[in-house]
């Protein structure tokens, strides 16, 4: 792409300091960096991703709310992790990470591994056990 074809769209990174950084070619053939404000197909999908973590969100927060989840699926969604990136961070199998999203489950862990979770969460311990939803 040319330098001067660079998009420079409306985008959600306009609202900011931060550009992003492109390749493109100068007036005399030659590689060069440009600056860009954004590119709208790549605002869309921003703004198509970020609409369906929103509701992943709002539905984990309903479940706890309901008691049908533990905190841990809505910290999980806020954080925008999924089990298998968890169970990672806990250095458990996935399969016991998931089973810790039933509520009587997660209630007979204990103290240290609930503390584990919420230093992954980087909360505190005190709000992983009194989270019922917001």
């Amino acid at each position: 792409m040319k330098k001067s074809e660079v998009p420079q769209d409306q985008s959600s990174l306009q609202n900011s300091d931060i550009k992003e950084l492109y390749y493109a070619v100068d007036e005399d053939g030659s590689y060069t960096t440009e600056l860009s404000s954004g590119w709208e197909p790549k605002t869309v999908v921003q703004t198509q991703t970020l609409a369906v973590i929103s509701e992943r969100i709002a539905f984990a927060n309903d479940q706890v709310k309901q008691g049908k989840a533990s905190p841990i699926v809505y910290f999980m969604e806020k954080s925008r992790m999924d089990w298998a990136t968890l169970a990672d961070y806990m250095e458990m199998w996935t399969w016991r990470v998931k089973r810790h999203q039933k509520p009587s489950v997660f209630n007979k862990l204990s103290t240290k591994t609930k503390q584990k979770y919420a230093d992954v969460f980087q909360i505190s311990l005190n709000d992983l056990l009194n989270f019922k939803g917001e």
